[in-house]
């Protein structure tokens, strides 16, 4: 799976997003990206890094759900 970098993403619909740090769950220990939206209020955000990390399908194509932007 690998560890989730701080910096710059973009959803595999276009928005960005800033990923801060990576955390641990209390209870599970399962590795969490918190991450905040580069758009509207700027809204704090968790997420399971197995999930940021994932390829999804969209209209018949596999992308990853975030891909890093080079800065």
């Amino acid at each position: 799976m690998g560890t989730v970098e701080p910096g710059r993403y973009r959803h595999f619909k276009g928005k960005e997003y800033e990923v801060l740090f990576t955390a641990r769950h209390s209870e599970t220990e399962e590795e969490m990206v918190v991450y905040r939206a580069l758009y509207g209020e700027r809204g704090l955000w968790v997420r399971p890094a197995s999930m940021w990390n994932e390829i999804v399908e969209r209209d018949g194509r596999r992308a990853p759900r975030f891909t890093r932007i080079e800065e």
